[in-house]
């Protein structure tokens, strides 16, 4: 259907309408006509063309302008896709991301014609694993899915790691696959090849749900039910099969089409008997420890636990899967984790991908053992939307822990009823017992400080650089700013959170979920995405092997004008695989000096900065003097303040 001026669709029924297929039909008509009759004067043709403005075409009979050949009529007004479009728009849907395939190319059009292109806009991707990538990093920032569209067997095994790491991580992506169901229409083998009777099965194992839509009522039901299911604890991928024919075939004019309403979406409560019991056990606890994986999806994620967290003055330890608690607050406890584990009488876990791996120590020997870390008595509540969902053959849920009360309800959720149930219970008594307890967990916390500043002092003119200065300069040109890091930090150490002042969800994302290298680069660029409307800066410490996994992702942040400033931890080597290899050539005792073959990324060196100027991204580098560092990031700012991304590549020690 055509578009208004201000983009609502023009009904068939306005004055002057004419869709794309009735035109065609009257000019393939006047085309004969004038076949028919080439004597014609040229008075004759203009009288003919502004009585035409005036008149609708008429047909002369077949007898007066002869037999033509039969008319084929090559466009329609209104397509299946253009309502699929519709209905993606009305979920709210903000970006597609995909790399270009025929098998959705009906969707593809409708976007960008029909759909104007806004709401969603198509950002254009070079791999089908960074636009899943991309929607994984974005919803971690927006707390919704972006789409992504793939093209059939090939662009799906693509998106398929990607998809797997979303799995991982609880990261709601909105996936739609453009597929040619029936055989009898695929005419070349290239169509063959990218066709499938089944294309979701190679990823059903690690999405949450799949559907193949047989009609366009269907598809419509399906895709608000897709997304229903994605944002509902546990978010997860879903996949929708958009079968070719369905997005290219003319809506038939007696087709009834209704967009369902999607309505509100609440996320699971525990229930009230086992949060007073939980309540109960946590104020008489002598030694309550608070463990959080992935429990902030949203501001109030993180404002939930410190208020939790408060009024029980019991420390917390914040794992990486989220942006949990601030990394200054007095009770934020993370690097005393295991001490006071080893203490606790209670501990609460909420939303923990690997609670069993906080309570035990393993020792990766030659033969592998573990020991528990938490005493004997312990008690373990567990807050946990996983409990609702559960797979068997990807096997991300990690070892079985007994807990003594299981919730099985969102945490973030959860905690409001719970901390309301815990102050009911709280005695003036046990308040000033509370406070004292609190305080000694301020000097704890500021002596943690205070040592990682000194060392983080260590080698700090050093060549390669250290990680503790490559993150302390870059803190000292953004802390002013309202930032956000888009990138993990486990491989540098995790100084982020040891020297930055991290108080707001967004300021940090996580780790990449199923732990596939590739992820880094373009969730930095997603998380970015998400950031830009709000005007933040996005700070990208990139590891060098895992954006040589798909470099495109800085061509597209520079077509999309994105916002990201990158500084590569160059250190020119997959340094997780030298340790491991080291690891067995100790065992073996071997030596650790051929640790190298395999593993690192020299010979040549890869320059990061020319590879990113080659995408049309501004950089330089390879910096490897430290007190060049501060400069070139305050280059780099100049540009991000431009609206454009930038990268900075530091050679870098390995951890």
């Amino acid at each position: 259907m055509p578009k208004s001026r201000k983009g609502s669709p023009v009904p068939r029924s306005a004055p002057g309408f004419v869709d794309r297929r009735s035109f065609l039909k009257s000019a393939a008509v006047g085309a004969a006509v004038m076949a028919a009759n080439p004597a014609a004067s040229s008075a004759q043709q203009l009288e003919s063309k502004v009585e035409t403005r005036n008149a609708p075409p008429s047909i002369p009979p077949e007898a007066e302008i002869g037999a033509p050949a039969k008319l084929e009529v090559l466009t329609e007004g209104r397509s299946g896709s253009d309502f699929m479009v519709d209905v993606i728009k009305s979920l709210g849907i903000e970006y597609v991301c995909s790399n270009p395939g025929s098998s959705f190319r009906g969707l593809h059009e409708s976007c960008i014609n029909y759909g104007g292109n806004k709401n969603p806009e198509f950002i254009t991707c070079c791999h089908e694993e960074s636009a899943v990538a991309m929607g994984h990093g974005y919803a971690k920032i927006e707390g919704k899915p972006l789409a992504v569209f793939a093209h059939g067997t090939v662009g799906l095994q693509h998106a398929s790691m990607a998809i797997y790491n979303a799995w991982c991580d609880r990261a709601p992506v909105y996936v739609v696959v453009g597929n040619i169901v029936d055989a009898t229409k695929r005419i070349s083998a290239v169509e063959w090849a990218h066709s499938v009777q089944d294309a979701a099965a190679m990823v059903r194992d690690y999405v949450k749900w799949d559907d193949q839509p047989a009609s366009l009522p269907h598809f419509a039901e399906s895709a608000v039910r897709a997304y229903k299911i994605a944002m509902t604890p546990p978010m997860l991928p879903v996949l929708l099969v958009a079968d070719a024919e369905l997005q290219e075939n003319p809506i038939p004019d007696n087709l009834a089409l209704h967009v369902p309403k999607l309505g509100q979406l609440s996320p699971p409560v525990g229930d009230s008997a086992a949060i007073a019991e939980a309540a109960r056990m946590l104020v008489s606890a002598q030694n309550p420890v608070i463990l959080a994986d992935r429990l902030g999806r949203t501001p109030a994620g993180m404002n939930n636990l410190v208020e939790l967290a408060e009024a029980l003055q019991a420390p917390v330890i914040s794992r990486a899967g989220r942006m949990n608690f601030p990394s200054r607050h007095p009770l934020n406890q993370t690097d005393r984790a295991n001490a006071l584990i080893r203490e606790a009488d209670v501990v609460l876990g909420l939303e923990m991908s690997d609670f069993w791996g906080s309570l035990n120590i393993f020792r990766d020997q030659m033969r592998r053992t573990s020991e528990p870390l938490a005493k004997p008595g312990v008690k373990l509540i567990s807050i946990n939307a996983d409990d609702l969902y559960t797979k068997s053959n990807y096997q991300d849920f990690d070892r079985f822990t007994e807990v003594d009360l299981a919730i099985a309800a969102d945490g973030e959720s959860t905690l409001p009823p719970l901390t309301e149930a815990v102050k009911r219970l709280v005695t003036g008594d046990q308040r000033r017992s509370f406070e004292q307890r609190g305080a000694q967990f301020a000097a704890a916390r500021q002596q943690s400080l205070e040592r990682a500043r000194e060392a983080a002092a260590y080698g700090w003119d050093a060549s390669p650089i250290s990680t503790a200065r490559l993150c302390a300069e870059v803190w000292d040109q953004v802390k002013d700013r309202d930032w956000s890091l888009v990138s993990a930090t486990t491989f540098v150490n995790n100084w982020p959170q040891r020297l930055w002042n991290f108080d707001k969800h967004y300021q940090y994302i996580g780790a990449q979920g199923g732990y596939g290298v590739g992820y880094g680069a373009p969730a930095a660029l997603g998380a970015a995405l998400a950031n830009r409307k709000y005007g933040r800066l996005s700070v990208n410490i990139q590891c060098d092997g895992d954006l040589m996994y798909a470099p495109g992702v800085l061509w597209t942040a520079a077509h999309h004008h994105i916002p990201l400033l990158s500084l590569m931890h160059n250190n020119r080597a997959y340094h997780q695989e030298v340790m491991q290899v080291q690891i067995m050539a100790d065992r073996h005792n071997r030596g650790i000096d051929r640790a190298s073959i395999g593993t690192t990324i020299t010979e040549p060196n890869i320059d990061y900065a020319k590879v990113a100027q080659g995408m049309g991204v501004y950089a330089e580098g390879p910096i490897t003097d430290a007190k060049d560092l501060g400069p070139a990031i305050k280059r780099a700012l100049a540009v991000i303040d431009r609206g454009e991304p930038a990268l900075v590549d530091v050679i870098t020690q390995p951890r």
